[in-house]
């Protein structure tokens, strides 16, 4: 199995520096889950910033926002704008009832409890909660989405199992010794490449600047 820093450098020599989401704080990262629904990051950064611009990135304003501005901002988000709606509504309602209105308070609380808290609010599974605290600087191992979990696993870290979760556990326990200084770059890297080249259906192993080092096409 090749060493984790070795493919992490290729992959920055192949996309360059990722760029750290334009979200700040767990209210913020928690609404940038919430933006956009099967649409590029380029349309849920525009949905972000017109959701700064126009009605203001704390739970109060949300919540007092007329339904038409947000309903109008949803529906650059793709798909179910009226979900959309009601999730950043319970976003906001969850973080004045359970958070005093501020969730920066969230991350004074231990790990645990911080992601638990985390994973009260729409979308958030245990893996996003996990992202969202690393991107706030409190960490334990490497968070991974569906893309960059697929890279490990094709890499030789960890190994597919039937569920989803056992297959999560199995690649961050792979990857425990050899965690990177900067998780969130290694984060994006990782997720950019699985989205990329690496992909769930024809994988594209012909132009994969770590494809030597990787079992899959072997297989």
């Amino acid at each position: 199995m090749p060493e984790l820093k070795k493919i992490l450098a290729a992959l920055e020599r192949h996309y360059g520096r990722p760029e750290l989401p334009p979200a700040k704080g767990p209210f913020e990262l928690v609404l940038w889950e919430n933006a956009c629904y099967l649409l590029p990051d380029e349309r849920r950064a525009e949905v972000f910033a017109a959701l700064r611009q126009r009605v203001g990135l704390t739970a109060e304003a949300i919540w007092k926002a007329p339904d038409a501005v947000l309903l109008e901002l949803a529906k650059r988000g793709g798909m179910h704008p009226e979900t959309r709606v009601m999730r950043w509504r319970e976003i906001a309602r969850i973080t004045m009832q359970e958070f005093a209105g501020d969730l920066d308070g969230i991350l004074a609380m231990d790990y645990a409890k911080a992601k638990k808290g985390l994973q009260k609010f729409p979308s958030i599974g245990g893996p996003g909660a996990e992202k969202i605290l690393m991107f706030c600087g409190m960490a334990q191992g490497l968070p991974l989405e569906s893309n960059g979990l697929r890279v490990l696993v094709r890499i030789g870290y960890g190994r597919t199992a039937k569920n989803y979760g056992a297959t999560y556990k199995s690649v961050q326990e792979a990857v425990g010794a050899e965690l990177p200084v900067q998780l969130a770059s290694a984060h994006l890297l990782l997720r950019a490449h699985g989205k990329s080249l690496c992909k769930d259906a024809a994988p594209r192993c012909d132009e994969c600047p770590i494809a030597p080092q990787c079992i899959f096409p072997r297989i």
